[in-house]
């Protein structure tokens, strides 16, 4: 289906600066995979907080180019409204 509300998905998605804990002295921008499972599923591997079984961390990953859809929709979207926005405003000047 092409007819789905891509903007309203991807303002749930939350941008933030983080470190990783096995690399705390660098900060990245990105994503909370946990956070971005619930928006774009197919985007995430891995369980949230899952360990092996000698207790290390087996971390989430997040496939970003599994992003792009969502944000070339919302471009679209936006460029759409742009659009009315600027015949609106032409047709308001005479």
């Amino acid at each position: 289906s092409y007819d789905f509300d891509a903007t309203s998905r991807l303002k749930q998605l939350k941008p933030s600066r983080f470190n990783f804990k096995a690399d705390t002295d660098v900060t990245l921008d990105g994503f909370l995979a946990h956070e971005v499972s619930s928006i774009v599923p197919e985007a995430v591997t891995g369980e949230k907080d899952a360990v092996d079984d000698d207790d290390n961390i087996v971390p989430q990953s997040i496939d970003q180019s599994k992003l792009v859809p969502l944000l070339t929709k919302t471009l679209q979207e936006a460029l759409t409204r742009i659009d009315t926005l600027e015949a609106e405003v032409k047709a308001l000047k005479g």
